[in-house]
């Protein structure tokens, strides 16, 4: 099961020229996971090699202009389409009130949008894995995400399942399912006769906006991918205290903290280019990386490696996805 994060937006509150404001895809599978949606990303996804999918669901961490008003353009954009696939957006209190506020600008929809509030602490299941809420401290309304994938069962022993005649067929799929089965001659086999240890799914943590707080660090626990911002360098931390966001080095500490595996940073301000960002929080946390809009980071089962960033990998021509060795 392919997992992926494309990285549409990676601004602060600010475009530049090189970067848009927030937006993150995750796929997983045939799922698309759309978080955030600020100011042009549907212009992003057209521009991309994933193009403008019919999403069906979005997920906002707050409702400050950078991360939703690219909503009222998307919806519209999907009506003008002909669209008839119900779309639900997901996001903190007041999400009914503000997307409710909107629609006269928006216009009559071809389709149905279910707005869904929530709170820290809701969790809404999918087949395979797991969206959880948890909060974050920007002095909004605001809800951090974790995608938690379900734990796998162990590795199939083949040379066990020859020895003890189990053959080819239904019998060895139900006990990868952790189904006990009965064989011809009478004899029950279980599961943890032929499995291995049972193995953990992948887990991605996106923040949104925040400062320093500790129920990153919970949320964040073990991650394979924690995506959180670094508004500012440490010597704007000062500044970063009033804006209730966090510095490189801060969001490196949360990261270290949280023994994840690899700490991608966004929502630069525009005074920063990123690479002054990445040798900052790499002082503390050396698996970072400051992705640019397009940048791909793909996450492996954890028996097949590390999550790795793929530069320009949305790109739509496939030959700017290869990373040079040489140096730069």
């Amino acid at each position: 099961m392919d997992l992926d994060l494309v990285f549409l937006g990676t601004a602060g509150s600010m475009p530049t020229a090189q970067r848009a404001p927030a937006a993150l895809l995750v796929r997983r599978g045939g799922d698309r996971l759309l978080f955030d949606c600020a100011e042009g990303t549907q212009r992003q996804l057209l521009r991309s090699s994933v193009g403008l999918l019919e999403l069906e669901e979005v997920f906002v961490t707050h409702f400050h202009a950078d991360h939703v008003l690219g909503l009222p353009g998307m919806f519209k954009t999907f009506a003008l389409r002909g669209r008839e696939l119900p779309l639900a957006v997901y996001g903190p209190r007041g999400l009914v009130d503000l997307l409710g506020s909107l629609k006269r600008v928006v216009g009559r929809l071809t389709y149905e949008v279910k707005l869904v509030e929530l709170d820290p602490g809701d969790v809404l299941e999918r087949d395979g894995y797991r969206l959880a809420t948890f909060g974050v401290a920007h002095g909004v309304l605001s809800l951090g995400w974790s995608v938690i994938e379900a734990t796998r069962p162990g590795r199939f022993d083949v040379e066990e399942a020859n020895a003890l005649g189990v053959p080819d067929g239904p019998e060895r799929g139900a006990l990868q399912r952790g189904e006990q089965v009965t064989l011809a001659d009478g004899r029950t086999i279980a599961p943890e006769q032929v499995l291995g240890a049972p193995r953990p799914g992948r887990k991605l943590v996106i923040t949104g906006d925040t400062a320093p707080a500790g129920e990153i660090v919970e949320a964040a626990w073990g991650a394979d991918v924690l995506v959180t911002e670094a508004t500012f360098s440490e010597e704007e931390r000062e500044r970063a205290e009033e804006t209730k966001h966090q510095t490189a080095t801060q969001a490196a500490q949360l990261a270290q903290r949280a023994n994840v595996g690899l700490l991608a940073l966004t929502h630069l301000s525009s005074r920063y280019f990123g690479p002054e960002i990445a040798r900052e929080a790499r002082e503390i946390f050396p698996e970072t990386v400051v992705p640019r809009d397009f940048d791909v980071i793909e996450v492996p089962f954890a028996e097949r490696g590390a999550p790795q960033l793929v530069r320009g990998g949305a790109t739509r021509r496939r030959e700017q996805e290869v990373v040079s060795s040489a140096p730069q």
